[in-house]
Parts: C-alpha cells; structure tokens; sequence
C-alpha cells in the first residue's frame, strides 16, 4: 500500500526557515515526478514547487528564490527547504507524487509563520 507522510511544519516568525519532508513507502518512485502544493484558509490548493525524475525544477514565482526542492531517490524523499518565510506562506503543505495513470498524495502538514 502505497502511503507518503509529510514533517516538519510548525509556527516559524517572519524571516525564518522550515524544511519539510515527504516519506513514501510502497514502491518505487524513482520515475515519478514529485510536487509540493499548498492550500491556504478560503483558497485553492496551489502548485509550489516541481521535481522531475531527471532532478529538474521549477517554482511558482511567489517562492521563486526563497524556496528549494529536493529528492532523495533511495530513500524514496522529497524536501522542500523554505527560507525568508512571509506571513503569506500560511499554508497546509502537502507532497505530490505522479506518473502517468498514478497519483499520491500526503496528508498535509501546517506551515503557520506569524509573528
């Protein structure tokens, strides 16, 4: 059975940093593209970040330059290191793994940064 779980959220002040983690387990997910999105209180869950199988990647502009993603093929993880965070950032974040025909996602995790 095929499960991912994200960490590392919490309450971060303004300025700070976070990085997230996203283990799966049940096969192999070396071909699969991987996502981070995020879905804040009263709007639509958003696209964060993107990391091919090739290590290719992309970031929506509000974190271009403020947000990293990263995968660990072998141990089947993803990361999402976050720097500068902005009240902004507020978000449930959840992992995404997808190939043609399957997609998984992770139960989200709560990114609050207030001061």
């Amino acid at each position: 059975q095929v499960q991912l779980v994200e960490s590392g959220g919490g309450l971060v002040q303004p300025g700070g940093s976070l990085r997230l983690s996203c283990a799966a387990s049940g096969r192999d997910f070396r071909g699969y593209v991987m996502n981070w999105h995020r879905q804040a209180p009263g709007k639509q869950r958003e696209l964060v970040a993107t990391i091919s199988s090739g290590g290719s990647t992309s970031y929506a502009d509000s974190v271009k330059g403020r947000f990293t993603i990263s995968r660990d093929n072998a141990k089947n993880m993803v990361y999402l290191q976050m720097n500068s965070l902005k009240p902004e950032d507020t978000a449930v974040y959840y992992c995404r793994f997808w190939n043609i025909g399957f997609t998984y996602w992770g139960q989200g995790t709560q990114v609050t940064v207030s001061s």
